[in-house]
């Protein structure tokens, strides 16, 4: 299944992924910081949904000089458990 999110509170405007068996795919942020943003989705591609949205929950962004309250990680984290919810309804 193929799910969209709009995070808030970071750069990214939108996140896009697939679940298929419970696992990751074609994850895509679009905006946001490349580098970050474009090593994510490689590191993920293909592992199991639920232990990815574990290991980003809470993960910060501590850029521009301050700390923010999310990432595009932790908003990927967030996006993902939705989608499981979703999926489960």
């Amino acid at each position: 299944m193929k799910f969209e999110y709009n995070p808030v509170g970071v750069c990214s405007k939108k996140i896009e992924f697939e679940i298929n068996d419970g696992k990751l795919h074609n994850v895509k942020f679009t905006g946001g910081c490349p580098g970050n943003l474009v090593a994510i989705p490689k590191l993920i591609e293909g592992k199991d949904a639920s232990e990815i949205a574990e290991i980003l929950r809470g993960n910060l962004c501590l850029g521009r000089g301050a700390a923010m309250k999310t990432s595009c990680a932790d908003q990927l984290a967030i996006a993902i458990e939705e989608a499981l919810e979703q999926k489960a309804s």
